[in-house]
């Protein structure tokens, strides 16, 4: 008699592993030669790293879990978030996923804007970037979503 082994996957431990193999893929390849010029990845609080990035944080959420600004350099718009969890952040990060957008993600933190903006924010923040999945990819299915940064203003 064979004995079958079921296997159960979970959704998130299925996320989890999908961000693990596009954060693999993100810090290998043609960009390595440019690893050199990115910082340690920053730490501290919103208004320490909004100072590193040299941006005038407008506070837009201040609570104990998480706490997001608005920030605008001459590189460009970006929000600014900083999770008092890991978990908490990786939660925020799944969710706004599916607005698009690039991440650039540091330990506790977050800076989402477009790509342009977040490579300019690496250079001082470090950190690793991360893309998010468009709605635009999808024809006719946007569902008035946009795709801008001022979409990721509301998360959570």
């Amino acid at each position: 008699m064979r004995t079958e082994r079921r296997r159960t996957t979970t959704p998130i431990a299925l996320a989890a592993l999908a961000l693990a193999a596009a954060t693999a893929l993100t810090a290998c390849g043609a960009d390595d030669e440019k690893a050199p010029d990115v910082p340690k990845t920053a730490t501290g609080t919103l208004e320490q790293l909004a100072a590193q990035a040299k941006c005038e944080p407008n506070i837009q959420t201040d609570a104990k879990e998480l706490r997001q600004a608005n920030c605008r350099t001459d590189d460009g718009k970006y929000v600014l978030a900083t999770f008092a969890t890991d978990r908490g952040q990786r939660e925020w990060i799944n969710e706004a996923n599916d607005y698009g957008g690039s991440y650039l993600v540091g330990r506790k933190w977050v800076a989402v804007g477009d790509a342009k903006v977040v490579a300019a924010l690496r250079g001082r923040l470090g950190g690793t970037v991360e893309t998010g999945s468009s709605h635009d990819q999808h024809a006719g299915s946007s569902g008035g979503h946009e795709g801008s940064e001022e979409g990721h203003s509301g998360h959570h």
